[in-house]
């Protein structure tokens, strides 16, 4: 049996003393104050070894940025289900990879770094695809956009990567992107500057915490919002 580090077990308390926060539908409130990460906690593996190792998370310009590394992410305190998440990104520097991941739960769940969810990735000219993180969900046309059945999964080594339904709806890089990601109920809606890019039904979860990553290049994001439905 896997033994769990000290900061894991923690975030995973953390997770069960949650509680789900319904948003009164039609209401709509920012994660990000513009000051500070309050509401928001940090989960990069790096800093259990490194603790001088340099936080991915930041406020700059009354911004949120993610630095890209050390990887990890930075997940909400609470619980969200039925809701909007409208995503204002761009790439500052060179366009690269990062995501938004909903119904997130246990951290670490997979390669000792991705907390268990659904990712919705934002890596330039692939954003809106879906990434199974030891949760699944369906979408139409299944082995065409996921390859052959038998090597579907939601675990390492399987094929987990959902691809969206188009790779042109981004913006030149260095502009400022709009992702929307409607979560109702086990259905989950993305859009990307106003394209539907993605849309799965039967997802396994349908609640969970909001993370987004550090993954590999920096993004700064000027609008988190959250909406109720």
């Amino acid at each position: 049996m896997q033994r769990l580090s000290p900061l894991h077990l923690l975030y995973l308390l953390l997770f069960i003393s949650c509680k789900t926060t319904g948003i009164e539908q039609g209401k709509t409130i920012s994660l990000f104050n513009g000051k500070d990460l309050k509401g928001w906690h940090i989960d990069v593996p790096e800093l259990d070894k490194n603790p001088a190792a340099i936080r991915p998370f930041i406020v700059r310009d009354s911004m949120l940025v993610s630095l890209g590394t050390p990887n990890g992410h930075l997940i909400t305190d609470k619980i969200y289900q039925n809701y909007r998440l409208e995503v204002e990104y761009r790439f500052p520097k060179m366009p690269g990879n990062c995501g938004v991941l909903v119904h997130a739960s246990t951290p670490r769940a997979l390669y000792k770094m991705f907390p268990k969810s659904i990712e919705v990735q934002m890596m330039h000219e692939n954003a809106g695809d879906f990434w199974c993180i030891v949760e699944d969900i369906n979408v139409p046309n299944m082995e065409e956009r996921r390859g052959p059945k038998e090597n579907w999964g939601i675990t390492e080594g399987k094929e987990r990567r959902i691809k969206n339904l188009t790779d042109d709806s981004e913006k030149l890089s260095g502009n400022w992107n709009k992702m929307v990601i409607e979560c109702r109920a086990n259905e989950i809606k993305v859009w990307v500057n106003g394209d539907l890019v993605n849309h799965g039904t039967n997802a396994t979860a349908s609640k969970g915490q909001i993370a987004l990553q550090a993954e590999g290049a920096e993004v700064v994001f000027r609008k988190v919002l959250i909406t109720g439905l």
